[in-house]
């Protein structure tokens, strides 16, 4: 089947655009992927749901501690944790409220931060290692204006992840992140209709590049954000 035969692998924010496009690369390696959902909607257009090698769970608020350390308990193994899920808000600094910069954290720092926690507890405990990658953002690391709460809320993902790294490297868990700038999804067509769309990443060509950080086959990259920026 490919290099995650058998392996079992976590995305969150697996029912999105980009994490549609990581599901679907990993299904096609050979993975068994697990999907923790928050809301059924989610799934309105996630066309795995019913397929043999994903599991779906659905309900799973992971801004909550006890939830996501229930959720990795219970997983039969965690050789790789991909962590995609998030908020996007743009505005004023000065039309951004405080419910909203705290918003923004939960939805990305938070989240990042229980699941690597977790993921880690998992992955040191079968004594095998494994692989996490999580998604920051080119605005945490290129001042962009209009976009302080969420540069900030990626920036902390950012610095977590080069932290952990370097923590959990003895163990054999290599950890990164990708950047990713505008993807070219649906949606972003929609809100950007006289964009340069063919200068924009697809979700598969990001998911590539997740996937290798994520595989065995990177034996010794850690604490790394890579740029998927397409031309953008």
């Amino acid at each position: 089947m490919g290099d995650f035969d058998k392996k079992h692998v976590v995305v969150t924010g697996g029912s999105g655009a980009l994490g549609t496009g990581v599901v679907q690369a990993l299904l096609d390696r050979g993975a068994h992927v697990h999907v923790p959902v928050f809301l059924p909607r989610e799934l309105d257009r996630f066309p795995f749901r019913n397929h043999d090698r994903v599991s779906v769970r659905l309900g799973l608020d992971f801004t909550i501690e006890e939830t996501v350390a229930k959720y990795y308990a219970e997983l039969p193994s965690c050789a790789a944790s991909i962590h995609l899920a998030g908020g996007f808000r743009m505005a004023a600094f000065t039309e951004t409220s405080l419910d909203d910069f705290l918003s923004l954290m939960n939805q990305n720092a938070v989240t990042c931060f229980l699941t690597c926690r977790e993921a880690v507890k998992v992955m040191r405990k079968s004594g095998s290692g494994g692989r996490i990658v999580n998604v920051t953002a080119k605005p945490a690391l290129v001042p962009t204006g209009s976009m302080v709460a969420y540069a900030a809320s990626k920036a902390v993902v950012a610095s977590m992840t080069q932290s952990l790294a370097e923590e959990v490297a003895a163990d054999g868990i290599l950890v990164n992140a990708v950047a990713p700038s505008i993807i070219d999804t649906k949606n972003n067509r929609a809100a950007m209709p006289k964009a340069d769309h063919s200068a924009w990443p697809t979700p598969a060509q990001i998911a590539a590049t997740i996937l290798h950080l994520a595989s065995d086959n990177n034996a010794v990259s850690r604490g790394a954000i890579v740029p998927v920026y397409g031309r953008s």
